[in-house]
C-alpha cells in the first residue's frame, strides 16, 4: 500500500535500534527521508548507510545528538529547522524497586522520556501548523495504562506522554496536523532478545521455544503469547504518520498483544 509519504522528511528519535529503527525503516520504505538520531555517531552512521543501501531513492541523514541536552537539541534545530514528521521514540526504562527510585532517578526519567520529546515538539509544531501538514507521534507503552509496579518511574513518564499528546492535539484543531501516541506491549528489542537467550542458555531450545516458555511463565496475560516484533510497530507508525490517518487526533493507539484487559 502506498501511504502517500513520498519525499516527506521525518525525524525519528532513538532510531539506531529497536522500535525507533524499525519505524525509520518502515518510513523509508514509503519514500520518506529519515533523520536518524542517537548519541553514538558510529551507530547513527551505520544505520544511515543501511537505509541508504536498502532504499536508494531516499536520502537519510545523520541527526546525532543527546536530545536530553538542551544545547544539543538547539544544534539539531539549526541543522534541521523543519520536518514533516516527528516521532518521539527515545526513552529509557529499567525494572527498579520503588524504594530505589530516588529524586535523581525521577528527574532523569522526566528529562529523558518527557522533556526531550516536549522540547522537540514545541520547536517543530509551529511550522507544521503554518504549512497545515504534520505528524507528531509519541511512543509510550502499555505501562502507561496498566502499570506493573516494577518500574514506576517509567510508567509515570509514559502516562505523561498520553496527556501531553492529548493536550497538544487541541492546538491542531481544524488543521492537517495530528498528534497521537502508540502504546506498544512487550516488544522484541535487541536487549530483550539477549535477556531471553541468556535465561535459557543452558537448555537446548530454539528461540521460539524460549520465547513461548518465557511468555507462559512471565506474561500469561499476553494474548499473542509472543513478543511483538519491532517492524509491526513500525508499520503501524508509518500508517499513523500518513495522510490516510488524518482522523486520528490525540489518540492513544494500542498495539499491546492483548496485555491490557480493559476495553478502553
Amino acid at each position: 500500500m502506498d501511504m502517500g509519504l513520498h519525499n516527506k522528511t521525518a525525524l525519528v528519535t532513538g532510531s539506531t535500534k529497536g522500535i525507533g529503527k524499525a519505524i525509520a525503516i518502515e518510513l523509508a520504505k514509503e519514500g520518506v527521508h529519515v533523520l536518524i538520531n542517537g548519541r553514538n555517531d558510529a551507530e547513527v552512521e551505520q544505520t544511515v548507510n543501511e537505509i541508504k543501501a536498502n532504499f536508494p531513492a531516499t536520502s537519510p541523514q545523520k541527526a546525532t545528538a543527546d536530545l536530553v541536552d538542551k544545547g544539543q537539541r538547539e544544534a539539531l534545530f539549526d541543522k534541521f529547522p523543519e520536518v514533516d514528521i516527528l516521532v518521539n521514540n527515545m526513552g529509557i526504562y529499567e525494572i527498579m524497586p520503588y524504594e530505589n527510585v530516588d529524586d535523581e532517578v525521577w528527574e532523569t526519567y522526566f528529562r529523558t522520556n518527557v522533556l526531550a520529546a516536549n522540547g522537540l515538539t514545541k520547536f517543530y509544531l509551529p511550522n507544521m501548523l503554518k504549512q497545515d501538514y504534520g505528524r507528531v507521534l509519541f511512543i509510550a507503552s502499555e505501562e502507561a495504562l496498566m502499570p506493573s509496579g516494577q518500574m514506576p518511574q517509567y510508567a509515570v513518564t509514559k502516562s505523561m506522554l498520553l496527556s501531553l499528546s492529548k493536550s497538544l492535539s487541541k492546538l491542531t484543531k481544524g488543521t492537517e496536523v495530528t498528534m497521537n501516541t502508540i502504546m506498544p506491549g512487550p516488544t522484541l528489542s535487541e536487549n530483550v532478545q539477549q535477556i531471553i537467550e541468556g535465561m535459557y542458555a543452558d537448555e537446548d531450545l530454539t528461540f521460539s521455544e524460549k520465547e513461548k516458555r518465557f511468555m507462559a511463565a512471565g506474561l500469561p496475560q499476553s494474548e499473542i503469547q509472543r513478543f511483538i516484533r519491532p517492524f509491526e510497530i513500525g508499520r503501524l507508525a508509518a500508517f499513523v504518520c500518513s495522510p490516510y490517518a488524518s482522523a486520528f487526533k490525540g489518540a492513544p493507539i494500542r498495539m499491546d498483544g492483548g496485555m491490557v484487559p480493559t476495553i478502553f
